[in-house]
This record gives structure tokens, sequence and C-alpha cells, in this order.
């Protein structure tokens, strides 16, 4: 179902996820690829761009239509380490984005087959070959980690505030 090269691409969006979470940001990581060749990258960056746009996706989507100088990306493939939102199925659907690959699901707000189907919903005028599940413990386990760290400052905060 995957090949190697998939594999390598969703480690490269893997390390992203984890600049993402050095920078407190929810470890989420991006890579968009046209002709095996990375031409976009993005980690989650909407708290310290003060951005609510600055999702992985959008980030790497941003910097491959840049590159490409289109803002059409068809034949490239997407990988992110988490299910996109509905923001960011929008966005991989308008830009034409081919082939989508992802991680963990989002039970939350996954908008590509956990909470909705959107990426290949025959309503809309573009289909996204979707694929899940790629390395989607290791993608999960960044989260779960992340969180639990978050959670376990808070809980600390309260107890010297008391």
């Amino acid at each position: 179902m995957f090949t190697e090269t998939d594999h390598y691409f969703m480690q490269q969006a893997i390390l992203l996820a984890n600049a993402a979470a050095k920078n407190q940001e929810v470890p989420v990581g991006a890579i968009l690829v046209f002709e095996n060749k990375i031409i976009g990258e993005g980690y989650n960056q909407p708290i310290s761009q003060n951005d609510p746009s600055a999702h992985a996706e959008m980030v790497a989507l941003r910097n491959g239509a840049k590159l490409l100088n289109n803002y059409r990306l068809p034949e490239t493939t997407l990988y992110v380490t988490l299910e996109p939102c509905i923001m960011c199925i929008g966005a991989l659907i308008h830009a034409r984005v081919k082939r989508l690959v992802f991680g963990a699901h989002d039970l939350k707000t996954g908008a590509v087959e956990s909470v909705f189907q959107m990426g290949n919903t025959e309503k809309l005028n573009h289909r996204i070959e979707c694929q899940s599940g790629l390395l989607a413990k290791q993608c999960g386990e960044i989260l779960t980690h992340f969180f639990q760290a978050r959670r376990s400052e808070a809980k600390s905060v309260q107890k010297t505030t008391y």
C-alpha cells in the first residue's frame, strides 16, 4: 500500500512536527512533493505567526505554489502527520493536489475520513486520492506526548498558584 518513498516523505513530515512542538505549536508537519522532490514544507505556526490559517498543510501549499509559480498544484502529493481539517482539505481541493497521505486520524476535526469525508466526495469538482495510516502510531504519539506535557505544565502552574 505505501512505498519506501512514502515512508521517507512522511518521516520528513514527522521531523517538521517535532520542530512545531519545540516552538510550542501543535506538532503537525507537512511535506508537498512534485516529481519525487520536496517543493514545499511546513509545520503548524498559527500561534507564533498570529495567523489562524498557518497550519502545516497551508504553509507547505504556499511554499510549493511559490516555487512552481502556480496556485494549482496538480500531480503533487501532500504528506501530513495528522488528518487535515476542513480549511486544509478545502485548500488541497482548490489547489488540485492529486494525492494526500496522512498519518494519524483526527477524531475531533478530521475532514477526510473521521468527521467529514471531503477528500473525494462527488459533490465537489476535484477529488483527491487519499490514503491514511502511514506511520500513524508515530504521528499520534508526537501529539499525545505534546498534550500530556501541556497538561502536566498546567497542573504544575495550578499547584504553585494556590
